[in-house]
């Protein structure tokens, strides 16, 4: 019972971990808040599994961990630098740029 637990937060180290390593610029304010959600996930998505699964299929319960993990942490993902999100589009022009109003 005690082994599950130390795996769920180990495959939330290295899921949040590989994250950070693979694309650092999408999580800027804090990298503690994204390992942090990552082993938060993992714990919580994989006793989820556990308790739906009755406990057999032990490697689903991981996948289902590392999955549950990868998600939450993907929702802290911000692609796009602060300056660009304030509606202009990745060339400049405006949203609405190019377009007639209707006379």
């Amino acid at each position: 019972m005690l082994v599950e637990p130390v795996a769920f937060v180990l495959i939330g180290l290295l899921v949040g971990a590989f994250a950070l390593a693979w694309h650092p610029e999408y999580f800027p304010p804090s990298r503690a808040l994204t390992l942090g959600t990552a082993v938060v996930a993992a714990l919580v998505s994989g006793v989820i599994a556990h308790y739906a699964l009755g406990g057999a299929l032990s490697a689903l319960v991981l996948a289902i961990s590392a999955t549950g993990s990868a998600l939450l942490v993907s929702v802290l993902a911000r692609p796009e630098p602060a300056g660009r999100r304030a509606g202009a589009h990745r060339d400049g022009a405006g949203r609405h740029a190019g377009r007639r109003r209707p006379a």
